[in-house]
């Protein structure tokens, strides 16, 4: 596990709460610690939104445990019923992600048996914990999830680009070829988790931008894409050696996935703007896949033996050049989008921009 931004501003956090609720003399701080631990949240509009939403069902669990505690005090078994009607409430209202700590904030207002002060008190230091983890979230280190998405689709493409151009020509130790392949998967599924909170946040506002919408495409599809060059490693491992090959064979399908592998780099990079605007001659992929296909038709017409272990993997290496495809049409989509977007007011600040004024 890697020592992360968000441990630390939990402990940050839970740090600021506790003195808080010391400083206004507010008893026990440790609800407002669980309260931190419990709000900190890996995005800033998350962070808002768990905020909003925790007033809320905080508030409302707080009036129905002072209600249900001067009707049925504080006996266990009354505890019970009410933390099941709280949890049916924030249920109907679609804030599941809330009911942890609104529960501890209904089980630490019944103990007094629905007294109103004692209530108000647990109240505001449920808040307090709130409130720092949405400070320290906002001024410590704010998280940018879209900068750490592109950067871990970078290190993942490296990752697998290791894998693809090793995976036929056989090169590395096999148990450090398995570790990578790990390591491999674990990344797929982390990018996986952050592209659901980016997604998460744009479906959650209510007018997102157009430039935001398109973003969003294009991490799609860049996840896709990896994931599919992530079946054809797999599929080479399970199908391509356990056949019969010769030399031929090995060097046409690692010339091909040497070319995939590298027309991938050349999309991301085009990405980030990191490439001149004229097309190099090898980035023409449909012509190279139906080479590669005429090749295999021509191979395994001159076998005798099943030849369909190899079907298995061309098709994964076919399905994985349609999607590279398709990102790089679109990331040519957004990049002619952007360079003909209107320039900001600042852009013409700079007097070397005056006189060209495509610049």
């Amino acid at each position: 596990m890697n020592f992360g931004a968000r441990m630390l501003k939990t402990g940050i956090a839970v740090t600021l709460a506790l003195y808080l609720t010391t400083l206004l003399n507010l008893t026990p701080p440790v609800i407002a610690a669980i309260a931190a631990i419990f709000a900190m949240q890996p995005t800033i509009y998350k962070s808002w939104t768990y905020f909003l939403d925790q007033l809320l069902t905080n508030t409302l669990g707080a009036v129905i445990a002072v209600t249900a505690g001067r009707l049925l005090s504080s006996e266990p078994i009354a505890v019970g019923l009410t933390c099941i009607v709280v949890i049916m409430i924030c249920l109907k209202m679609k804030r599941a992600d809330t009911i942890g700590l609104t529960l501890v904030t209904v089980i630490s207002v019944m103990e007094a048996s629905g007294d109103l002060g004692f209530a108000l008190n647990r109240f505001l230091i449920s808040v307090i914990g709130i409130f720092s983890a949405f400070f320290i979230n906002v001024v410590v280190l704010p998280p940018k999830p879209r900068e750490q998405f592109i950067g871990q689709i970078q290190s993942t493409f490296s990752q697998l680009s290791l894998l693809m151009r090793t995976a036929v020509s056989d090169e590395i130790k096999e148990n450090v070829f398995r570790d990578e392949q790990k390591a491999l998967e674990g990344s797929i599924q982390s990018l996986t988790e952050k592209y659901n909170l980016l997604e998460e946040d744009q479906h959650k506002r209510r007018r997102p931008s157009y430039t935001e919408s398109r973003h969003l495409v294009v991490y799609k599809q860049m996840l896709h894409t990896l994931r599919k060059g992530t079946e054809v490693v797999e599929a080479v491992e399970e199908h391509y050696f356990p056949t019969a090959r010769t030399l031929l064979l090995d060097k046409l399908f690692d010339d091909q996935l040497e070319y995939m592998i590298k027309y991938h780099e050349h999309v991301l990079l085009k990405f980030e703007g990191k490439l001149k605007p004229d097309d190099l001659p090898w980035q023409n992929l449909e012509e190279e896949n139906e080479r590669f296909s005429q090749a295999m038709k021509e191979y395994m017409q001159q076998q005798e033996g099943s030849t369909m272990r190899l079907s298995i993997v061309a098709a994964e290496i076919q399905a994985y050049g349609y999607q590279l495809e398709r990102l790089n049409r679109l990331v040519e989509h957004y990049g002619d989008s952007k360079r003909n977007a209107p320039k900001p007011w600042t852009h013409w600040l700079n007097p070397k921009n005056w006189r060209n004024p495509k610049s």
